[in-house]
């Protein structure tokens, strides 16, 4: 028995998913690439997506479901009204990826999905079994959304629809379920010969095209690498808070990216785009959760917000954080204290040399006495 797959795609779409497309559960054809990534380690500090139990994962779907038959993408747009250039470059803000600007997508996309599962497992009449993922999966989505005819893949890896551009959230279901038609895969790349993502990248984080190596990505050092963040990375990541929009602003097929229709994607206001930086290194744990606890930010934790804060307020030259950041020599997050003492030297030099030989004098975490050491003190 097969399911009629524009059935499907006409509820999906009633339930306000903008982009629809069934492929039936192979490989990624862009496997064997994603294993000679994870070889060169360019994953970073992301261990989890080298696990050998991910890798098999990724190798056979049925892993994962047993019986899977077939993967249903899913897209939902998230661009909003244009933010003035004014807010997001100005350098006592710290700009936030536009993917985060209100509601975790998680939030939204997950509970959405599992209503589609559910109808169509009641309209099928069968024991339908599914799984839901959106971003958690180990499976390559942005391939098996190529697959599904729902774009292309550029040369900043992102998924581009030819007619949407790349500013929309991915998901999917797995199901046992057959489809009595499936989507054609798009093209491969449509890039042709631009490269203006590649070379607009503020990090040179693109090796070759199609290729990331997140060690040296806005994106991953914002959001995903926990840790400390190279001195020689630092100066160029600009007044970035959360995520980076660079590589897809700059593409041509950004052009045709509609706005979304979704209420909890839109700011609420500027300092949902731009929080000022003064504000950010202001904040301790309970301010935090109450700001962004439905946001994508909030899986970050306050710490390393207070991170990048530190870090843009340095490349920014922001007088007014001084105090701020000589205060948080004393914050008990090493990581904290140390991107302090980083930016406190960028900013007050010589007259910081007081309040940085206090800390050196009492501080025994190995990775803040290496900030310390690194300055002429």
């Amino acid at each position: 028995m097969t399911f009629p797959a524009e059935q499907l795609r006409q509820h999906a779409r009633q339930l306000g998913f903008n982009l629809v497309g069934i492929t039936p559960a192979r490989p990624s054809p862009t496997l064997n690439a994603y294993f000679r990534w994870i070889e060169q380690g360019m994953q970073g500090s992301m261990g989890y997506m080298a696990r050998p139990d991910r890798q098999v994962r990724r190798r056979d779907m049925n892993v994962i479901l047993p019986g899977v038959q077939s993967v249903i993408m899913v897209g939902v747009d998230y661009r909003t009204e244009a933010v003035p250039d004014t807010v997001l470059h100005d350098p006592a803000r710290g700009r936030i990826a536009s993917y985060a600007w209100n509601l975790d997508y998680h939030d939204l996309l997950t509970p959405r999905l599992e209503k589609l599962a559910k109808w169509l497992h009641t309209e099928s009449r069968s024991a339908m079994q599914h799984r839901v993922y959106v971003d958690t999966g180990a499976i390559l989505e942005r391939s098996h959304a190529q697959q599904a005819g729902m774009g292309f893949i550029g040369k900043n890896t992102m998924l581009i629809h030819p007619h949407r551009g790349s500013y929309f959230f991915l998901g999917e279901i797995l199901t046992d379920l057959v489809f009595d038609d499936y989507d054609r895969a798009g093209r491969a790349t449509m890039c042709g010969t631009c490269t203006r993502c590649l070379n607009a990248c503020p990090t040179d984080a693109f090796p070759q095209p199609h290729v990331l190596d997140a060690r040296r990505c806005i994106s991953y050092l914002t959001i995903e690498h926990k840790g400390w963040i190279d001195r020689d990375l630092r100066p160029l990541m600009g007044n970035w808070l959360y995520g980076c929009d660079v590589c897809q602003e700059v593409c041509p097929f950004q052009r045709f990216a509609p706005e979304t229709t979704e209420p909890a994607f839109r700011p609420p206001d500027y300092n949902r785009v731009a929080p000022r930086l003064v504000d950010v290194l202001q904040l301790d744990d309970a301010a935090f959760k109450a700001q962004y606890q439905d946001s994508p930010i909030y899986r970050i934790k306050r710490e390393r917000l207070v991170r990048n804060a530190s870090i843009a307020a340095a490349n920014g030259r922001i007088e007014e954080s001084v105090p701020l950041l000589t205060k948080l020599l004393g914050d008990p997050a090493p990581i904290v204290r140390g991107h302090a003492v980083w930016a406190l030297w960028q900013i007050a030099g010589d007259a910081a040399r007081t309040a940085l030989l206090a800390l050196a004098d009492r501080e025994v975490e190995v990775h803040v006495r290496a900030e310390l050491s690194a300055l002429p003190l």
